[in-house]
């Protein structure tokens, strides 16, 4: 693992993206505008919010009757019951609560807030009260998005969906890896000797989420406009591994 120049450019004018788009497509336009070519072993990292979009993962919450369950949790935590009942049916468990705030497990595996549930940088129209829900399979996506750059452009590169989160014990929040295709996003180091010959015992790199944090710098959180970052220089071995393996096993989970 040696990567000692690491390039990252956020690609220029982006379109809004609309149900049933093309996201290879637009990314072969946007590499263009850029002045830029797809080289083997470059990684191209997508804000979740492009690919939802795209697999047209938009809810109406005129559209949502929540539960019981859902009522009784949004008296709690003082959030819409219809929002509260997509994050449960997103959701495998109830985490944590505060006003506001519902901590859950996501069906991804992903411990997050109000399962990556939001309004932000959603189009609304003719009363619309429109939220966006995670990628219903997000490594999947990136292999297909990778697969179709490759078909395209004739290179292997890695592909990674990103979110914004927060994290247990800091604040502020950074860009998680929900889905990769292409690399080691779980890099295990166990075994590889350290500067002086000893070997490593419990090294594993969340590599993918290294990758989505140093990218959200240029992806920004607000009216930026630059969801997808190409990232350049860095080396890793070919992998099959998705962003599945990142989630800590909840038997190994000692912050819940």
């Amino acid at each position: 693992m040696k990567t000692s120049r690491m390039q990252m450019v956020a690609l220029p004018d982006m379109p809004m993206v609309r149900p049933g788009d093309d996201l290879a497509a637009q990314i072969a336009d946007g590499l263009e505008r850029a002045e830029e070519r797809l080289q083997n072993g470059d990684v191209l990292v997508l804000a979740q919010k492009i690919v939802s979009k795209a697999n047209n993962r938009i809810f109406d919450l005129r559209d949502v009757t929540p539960s019981p369950e859902a009522e009784a949790l949004a008296l709690e935590v003082d959030k819409d019951p219809r929002q509260v009942q997509l994050v449960l049916d997103e959701s495998v468990e109830v985490v944590g609560k505060v006003p506001g705030v519902l901590i859950v497990a996501h069906r991804l595996g992903i411990v997050m807030a109000n399962a990556g549930i939001d309004a932000s940088n959603v189009e609304q129209a003719d009363g619309s009260e429109n939220v966006l829900l995670l990628p219903e399979n997000p490594d999947a996506d990136c292999r297909e998005i990778r697969q179709s750059l490759k078909d395209r452009h004739g290179v292997e590169v890695a592909v990674i969906i990103n979110d914004s989160v927060g994290r247990a014990w800091r604040q502020g929040t950074m860009g998680l890896a929900i889905g990769s295709a292409g690399l080691p996003a779980l890099w295990d180091l166990r075994g590889e000797p350290d500067l002086f010959g000893r070997e490593l015992l419990v090294s594993e790199v969340g590599l993918a989420d290294e990758l989505s944090s140093a990218a959200s710098i240029l992806q920004g959180q607000g009216n930026q406009g630059q969801p997808v970052v190409l990232i350049r220089g860095v080396q890793f071995p070919d992998s099959e591994q998705g962003a599945d393996a990142l989630p800590r096993p909840a038997a190994q989970d000692m912050f819940r």
